[in-house]
């Protein structure tokens, strides 16, 4: 079994440095952003001249394309039932999918968003709408994949039932292109003991297997600083938190962890790199040791 490990890396001077920090840290996976996550991203369009830095600077590396995961922007809630804030997020998650399209990658992430006064299975709709909108819209081998959630509030896709309901909402024709993928921390504050035993972080993988169908397409490697079931997004360096170090190496040698990009979204030592640096983070390091001495255990 092959396992691709990376992080979404700092891009100060262009993701193309992302890129190059990744491969500097021996990552074999990778996530970026596309546009500033704070904000709809609708109207942006990706240069080619960016596109040709990030596809040289990839080529330098071990990253297939294929394992790059571009993580949509975080006010995209298509889950919502404002018509007009679901037309604009919908749009963002489009032209997401356009620009990453554009860069070659196999797939973008996405938070659904919160179902705010409406049921959760109309919201289930509307995510499924905006999906099917932006893969009708832009043809290509990249993938749109729901990110599970740390539950807060009215959020969607916290359990495997609402990611089943949300994907059960694409049509077959292009359910290929869409899928799913499991953030360790947000499992875990979500009410997922996956920290019990093996047995037990190996029925909450099964559980989504079976309810989704299939397999995640792509893991967010996070230890929690909230502790279960506390709703809270907390990420923490692997072994800092309240999931502890067992639980990732009980993935690292679960079958479903093989062939998909397997991504930390831990803190940074260094924020503030230089747009010229291209070295990488200490802290990715120390994690990418952590994992490839799981790998090989």
């Amino acid at each position: 079994m092959t396992r691709y490990i990376g992080a979404h890396t700092i891009d100060n001077g262009g993701i193309h440095m992302a890129v190059l920090r990744a491969g500097n840290a021996g990552m074999t996976a990778l996530q970026v952003f596309t546009a500033i996550p704070k904000f709809y991203g609708d109207k942006a369009t990706i240069k080619p001249e960016r596109v040709a830095r990030f596809k040289t600077a990839l080529a330098k590396t071990k990253i297939k394309p294929a394992n790059v995961v571009v993580h949509a922007a975080y006010v995209l809630s298509v889950a919502t039932p404002e018509d007009d804030k679901w037309a604009r997020a919908s749009a963002g998650l489009t032209k997401e999918l356009e620009r990453s399209s554009a860069l070659g990658v196999g797939a973008v992430c996405f938070h659904p968003g919160s179902a705010g006064t409406s049921e959760r299975a109309d919201s289930a709709k509307r995510i499924a709408k905006a999906i099917t909108v932006a893969l009708e819209t832009v043809k290509s081998d990249t993938r749109v994949l729901v990110e599970n959630t740390a539950g807060a509030g009215k959020t969607m896709g916290r359990t495997a039932q609402e990611i089943k309901e949300i994907l059960s909402g694409v049509p077959k024709s292009l359910r290929e292109r869409a899928g799913y993928g499991l953030d360790t921390c947000h499992l875990f504050s979500s009410g997922y003991d996956i920290t019990a035993s093996k047995q037990a972080f190996t029925a909450v993988l099964d559980e989504f297997e079976e309810v989704t169908g299939e397999a995640p397409s792509f893991f967010h490697l996070n230890d929690s600083e909230g502790e279960l079931g506390s709703n809270k997004d907390r990420h923490v360096l692997i072994g800092d938190g309240r999931i502890g170090k067992a639980p990732f190496e009980w993935l690292m040698h679960d079958r479903r962890s093989s062939d998909v990009p397997l991504i930390l979204e831990t803190p940074q030592l260094n924020y503030e790199i230089a747009d010229d640096d291209d070295s990488p983070d200490q802290y990715d390091v120390k994690m990418m040791k952590l994992l490839e001495e799981m790998d090989g255990k």
